[in-house]
């Protein structure tokens, strides 16, 4: 199977209006029927002109649903695969509606050359991304063993929380396109590491079912400088990012939060804007979730909270960048349910 496809067309969703849908939980049958299926498995190209004229004796047909739900006119698309090493198929990069002039004509085969490029180029940063992801996720998983809420859908959907709220927030700023989606890649890595620090925290403390004593959550707010450490020295820019989201996901915006250390806590804008939207991200999520001391609050609830502690606890624009991708926030939850 095909899953989760990622949809990005500008005159069909505009500005972020898509998120939600890339968080979908989608499926398609790996199998000649549809034009995606059928360059995955045939590993070529496939230019069609005019889909509603497809080629006599070819095995794929076209799907109008899209079409008739949207309003939207698919004519012209351009089909190549996303190749690894050893020709593994690693995806399928479809392109629909060349518009030079404003109007859908076909792709020339100067088109087909660039796009091919551009797969390669593609198939090579997937390959480094899902290196890394999965070094992320194995560090993830070690944390798992000794704090049983730091669970997998867990750290996914604050990630994804992270990033989406990142996202409102650049659009709000007009940060340049390319510059948002490398920055929100970034962000969703490091978001997911937040908690990792608590690795170095022991169990009688980490895996108590109930309120820590005073002294026993002294000992629980070193998580946080023990997640920086683990980034000291870092060489990439995710480590960088990481190493600052750990130490400072619990600074709060009037001062009074801590990060473990006997530094003076930060305030306002002097804690970075990493940290700043991990606070709410996390928060959430740990509200909207169950734990051995409680249930999992209904979402209005944990909005309540947000809205309630914007400006003593977190950045309040943070908090309406959250409100304003609500939506997006929800498809989220919905794609990383906790397991049963």
């Amino acid at each position: 199977l095909l899953t989760n496809a990622n949809i990005h067309t500008d005159t069909l969703f505009p500005r972020s209006a898509a998120n939600k849908h890339a968080y979908a939980s989608t499926t398609l049958p790996l199998d000649t029927k549809s034009i995606a299926g059928f360059v995955a498995l045939e590993r070529c190209l496939v230019n069609i002109r005019d889909m509603r004229s497809l080629p006599e004796g070819v095995p794929f047909s076209f799907n109008e649903s899209l079409d008739l739900a949207t309003g939207y006119r698919t004519v012209s698309t351009l089909t190549v695969p996303i190749l690894g090493q050893e020709d593994r198929i690693l995806g399928v990069l479809q392109l629909i509606n060349s518009q030079p002039e404003g109007v859908p004509e076909p792709f020339t085969e100067t088109m087909e050359t660039r796009v091919q490029l551009l797969a390669a180029q593609a198939g090579s940063a997937i390959e480094r991304g899902t290196m890394a992801r999965e070094f992320i996720l194995r560090m993830l998983n070690m944390t798992a063993l000794r704090d049983p809420h730091e669970t997998g859908p867990h750290v996914q959907r604050v990630g994804s929380y992270a990033a989406e709220i990142y996202h409102r927030w650049a659009e709000r700023r007009g940060v340049d396109i390319d510059r948002l989606r490398y920055e929100k890649s970034r962000i969703r890595l490091a978001a997911m590491l937040h908690d990792v620090g608590k690795v170095g925290i022991e169990d009688r403390i980490l895996k108590k079912p109930g309120k820590l004593e005073p002294e026993e959550f002294e000992t629980m707010k070193r998580h946080c400088v023990l997640g920086a450490e683990i980034f000291t020295g870092a060489v990439t820019e995710v480590d960088r990012l990481a190493r600052e989201v750990a130490l400072h996901h619990h600074q709060k915006w009037n001062g009074t939060g801590y990060t473990g250390t006997d530094a003076a806590p930060m305030r306002g804008e002097e804690i970075p804007l990493s940290a700043r939207i991990t606070a709410v991200a996390d928060v959430y999520d740990a509200l909207c979730s169950r734990r051995s001391y409680k249930e999992a609050w209904a979402p209005d609830q944990a909005v309540a909270v947000l809205r309630q502690d914007a400006g003593s606890h977190f950045d309040p624009e943070i908090v309406d960048c959250f409100m304003e991708v609500h939506d997006v926030i929800e498809a989220i939850r919905a794609r990383y349910p906790d397991e049963a």
